[in-house]
């Protein structure tokens, strides 16, 4: 139970490439870790809790995310304590003040919807260090049979065959309410590689390694190794044995956006 007596809720965005994750692991650069460490430093004490609305893994990025920090003693968070913690994490890890919030809120329960986009291209001859934004495919792909498979997701499913599971987790059901293949058409991604594509993914929440499990097996079917069948039946008989599905590469997945109930 929460004890502080007071709460604020910030905006946070990064790029996961040097972080191994958000989750706080020893002897490893974490997101919350980094930002634990800069917190302490900024406000001269470590009297706080930081709750994190989204545990992204090893590599993944987030464009919109958003953390809770629960204080004993208030704190107005002044532009200058804003950007003094900013200037102390570096660059690729960002945060904004978005205000008080009562003590009884709670961040993991207010996350409505998160919009999770993975960017890749088949397009060969993109240059390696390009490849820090996006993943390469090294075999043509058919966005017709892409979109299909990704449609397959859309509903509520047991995704147990698409995720890695831990011996903790039992309920593998989560419901998707959009997951589409779209041409990325911001000048980024446009500058890097053409074309370059995204799979776009809309839910409430998500297992562990599941979109990136998703992604590979999108691209299974998308380069002609898989029918549909292969991803139906994975999720109409998600008890049988199945092989493992490799996750695709961490670093073309970002958490583009998280919608809250403030």
């Amino acid at each position: 139970m929460q004890t502080k007596a007071f709460s604020y809720l910030f905006s946070i965005s990064y790029f996961g490439a040097r972080y191994k994750g958000w989750a706080i692991q020893k002897g490893q650069p974490t997101i919350q870790g980094k930002l634990e460490r800069v917190l302490k430093f900024v406000l001269g004490h470590d009297d706080f809790t930081l709750l994190g609305g989204s545990r992204t893994d090893s590599g993944v990025s987030c464009k919109q995310g958003y953390f809770q920090l629960f204080l004993s003693d208030k704190n107005d968070f002044a532009e200058e304590t804003v950007s003094a913690i900013n200037e102390n994490l570096g660059g690729d890890i960002q945060i904004q003040f978005m205000g008080p919030v009562r003590r009884d809120f709670n961040l993991i329960k207010a996350s409505k919807r998160k919009v999770y986009r993975y960017f890749f291209t088949d397009f060969t001859e993109t240059p390696a260090l390009h490849t820090a934004w996006l993943q390469l495919v090294f075999e043509k792909v058919d966005l017709g049979k892409m979109n299909k498979a990704a449609k397959v997701f859309v509903g509520k499913h047991n995704f147990s065959a698409f995720c890695t599971p831990s011996p903790t987790k039992t309920d593998f059901e989560r419901e998707i309410s959009r997951c589409q293949i779209l041409l990325a058409d911001e000048i980024l991604y446009k500058n890097l590689a053409d074309p370059v594509y995204y799979l776009e993914v809309v839910g409430t929440g998500f297992l562990h390694h599941q979109i990136r499990k998703m992604m590979r097996a999108i691209w299974y079917v998308g380069s002609g190794h898989w029918d549909l069948s292969e991803i139906e039946n994975r999720l109409n008989r998600p008890s049988e044995y199945w092989g493992k599905i490799p996750p695709a590469p961490a670093l073309g997945l970002v958490l583009w956006s998280t919608v809250l109930d403030v």
